[in-house]
């Protein structure tokens, strides 16, 4: 057997593996949903259970959980790429370390603390939970970029200016491509945050899984309260695994 060949017989059980790795979460998603609607079929509810286990109410919730999710990833993204490259320039040092500082504060503070505080100074409601999840999710979008962008090699900035490319060149077709895979991971991570925090929408009348757990709380209504946690693992696994996938997508050939 050549050398060549014998590397090929040890990368395909590598790769094996790995797309196996990769249904790992989405089909244990599967599995949390499936199981978790044959137990409301199971149960025996009372009345206020069967209203809020409602497949219409469930859908809805749902919905309403997916799309503060989207709302909120794209707008951090929309706000936090643009100005983690700006940060990430040689004229910007001075103004890097309070923003960072700006950002880790938001992600200091309990995510609940910032729902009440905007509560309290503009009102209830889904635009509202909207801000409170960009803030929350802001730093490692932001943070991922400027270490993304820094990291590049001095030496291919060089080359570049070497064949004669101007500063927005290099950064647009050298630099953010080579740090396309650190600013994936920040968005990832962001997306995910996003997921778990926005079970606290509720508590701004945004909706939400998170309305079915703090009913269960508070009517002390255990299916409710494993239907709403169920389906917000179930959703963040989904979404992690989706994330996952688009990030080996969209990451660079040979990075």
């Amino acid at each position: 057997m050549t050398a060549s060949a014998t590397q090929l017989t040890a990368v395909a059980p590598r790769r094996g593996r790995r797309n196996l790795s990769g249904w790992i979460m989405p089909a244990t998603a599967v599995l949390l949903v499936v199981g978790t609607l044959i137990y409301i079929s199971s149960a025996g509810l009372d009345t206020i259970e069967a209203r809020a286990l409602a497949p219409d109410v469930i859908l809805e919730k749902v919905y309403q959980h997916v799309l503060l999710v989207v709302i909120s990833t794209v707008t951090v993204v929309a706000i936090g790429v643009p100005l983690g490259i700006l940060l990430s320039r040689p004229w910007a040092k001075y103004f890097r370390a309070p923003v960072l500082g700006v950002a880790n504060a938001g992600q200091a503070i309990p995510s609940i603390g910032i729902l009440v505080l905007l509560a309290l100074l503009f009102g209830v409601g889904f635009n509202m939970a909207v801000i409170a999840l960009v803030i929350y999710a802001l730093l490692p979008i932001l943070r991922n970029t400027i270490v993304g962008l820094q990291q590049v090699s001095p030496f291919i900035i060089d080359a570049a200016k070497g064949m004669g490319m101007n500063a927005r060149r290099i950064l647009f077709t050298v630099e953010v491509p080579l740090a396309v895979p650190v600013m994936l991971a920040g968005i990832r991570v962001s997306l995910i945050l996003n997921v778990g925090v926005a079970t606290l929408a509720t508590y701004t009348n945004a909706g939400g899984l998170g309305d079915l757990i703090e009913r269960g709380i508070v009517f002390y209504r255990m299916p409710i309260l494993l239907t709403g946690c169920l389906l917000t693992i179930a959703l963040a696994l989904l979404v992690d695994s989706l994330a996952g996938f688009i990030e080996n997508r969209l990451r660079p050939k040979g990075v």
